[in-house]
């Protein structure tokens, strides 16, 4: 078996990816509260505010604290002459080769919260889907989109 890639994202990404989990938190734990508010005036059972509260609870320290630092050990790239390798998963390890010759082209990305971060993402596509490496630094993201653009141009050619 192929050895992972060893090129690793930001690590700053742990803190984008945080962010915006704690921004979709925030739609289950203003449900959590809407119970609440029904409880004290439409009797609605209290069970269920409870059970809300700790669905809530549980959610947030998940989605929040456990999963990106998960995600950002797991991913990984590196890009050849031929070929671009990309790992990532949690429970599931995806490991990804996009051929050179496949690439059609290569773009740069950059949301509020990854720009605030200096950050961007690597969006690759083929013909027939997208791949994208997130949370690069701006300069080596955008070196790569560079060097994969150049790479599958020179395929382009020998063929």
């Amino acid at each position: 078996m192929r050895k992972p890639p060893v090129h690793r994202i930001s690590r700053d990404a742990i803190k984008v990816w945080q962010i915006t989990a704690i921004l979709y938190e925030l739609i289950v734990w203003l449900l959590a509260i809407v119970g609440l508010v029904l409880h004290f005036i439409n009797d609605f059972p209290i069970w269920i505010v409870l059970a809300a509260f700790g669905i809530s609870i549980l959610s947030t320290i998940i989605t929040v604290f456990l999963i990106p630092n998960l995600r950002w050990k797991r991913w990984r790239y590196e890009v050849f002459e031929q070929e671009i390798y990309i790992q990532h998963g949690i429970l599931i390890v995806s490991r990804t080769l996009i051929p050179m010759i496949r690439v059609q082209h290569v773009e740069t990305k950059q949301g509020p919260i990854l720009k605030h971060f200096n950050l961007a993402s690597v969006s690759i596509s083929t013909a027939a889907t997208t791949h994208e490496i997130p949370a690069l630094s701006n300069e080596i993201a955008s070196d790569l989109r560079d060097k994969i653009s150049s790479l599958a141009k020179v395929d382009e050619d020998d063929v």
